[in-house]
């Protein structure tokens, strides 16, 4: 396993063949699909296995991407690949954190989620604007063993919300050194620098 400031030692290597990717996420799909597009392995998604998807009961970003990658991986008999990730706010006690999806409701409205975020922030007087995304990646296997990574990048909230590439909060999350938000990206830069982008170099480095 492998965790923040520790250099991956993964026990288990991935081989070419079918991944799971454990997402009904059609945004998050596409990221990781073209994430994984040089190693040599065939995405499929849940939705294409018609997986449902499991509760998510945990309370941190790996506990959840464990408990989706491993159904998965039951359920398919294939190796599968969980991303759970999410926007932490200072300034709201770490919120939306793990529940990030959520505030969306039920159809996953990230405008909607975006301005409960805005206007969460709004009753603080002068809130610090300070966010982090984190990624934490679980790759299971149908035995039951599981490797998982974690990512992180910081930066800073503005609004109104800017650009049309990414999804969930992109539009409103500026990395820190950057003007531009993640949402007016093109996706090699984001890659680049992303949460998601530093899991995956840390799971490439260890199992392929």
């Amino acid at each position: 396993m492998s965790g923040e400031g520790r250099e991956p030692q993964a026990i288990r290597k991935l081989g070419p063949g079918k991944l799971v990717i454990a997402s009904h996420n059609k945004g998050k799909i596409v990221e990781i699909r073209e994430l994984l597009a040089p190693y040599g392995v065939e995405p499929v998604s849940a939705g294409d296995l018609d997986l449902p998807e499991p509760e998510e009961t945990g309370t941190t970003f790996v506990a959840n991407a464990e408990l989706k990658a491993l159904a998965a991986a039951d359920l398919s008999g294939l190796p599968a690949l969980a991303d759970d990730s999410g926007l932490c706010v200072e300034a709201l006690g770490g919120d939306p954190g793990i529940f990030s999806a959520r505030w969306g409701g039920p159809q996953k409205d990230f405008d909607m989620a975006m301005r409960l975020v805005e206007d969460r922030l709004g009753e603080t007087p002068d809130a610090p604007r300070d966010a982090h995304f984190v990624c934490a990646l679980a790759l299971a296997w149908p035995d039951g063993h599981v490797e998982w990574f974690e990512g992180r990048v910081d930066g800073t909230l503005v609004w109104p919300p800017r650009g049309t590439q990414g999804h969930g909060y992109d539009p409103m999350f500026r990395p820190n050194g950057y003007d531009t938000t993640f949402a007016e990206m093109d996706s090699d830069t984001k890659s680049g620098i992303s949460h998601r982008g530093d899991a995956f170099r840390q799971l490439v480095k260890a199992v392929f």
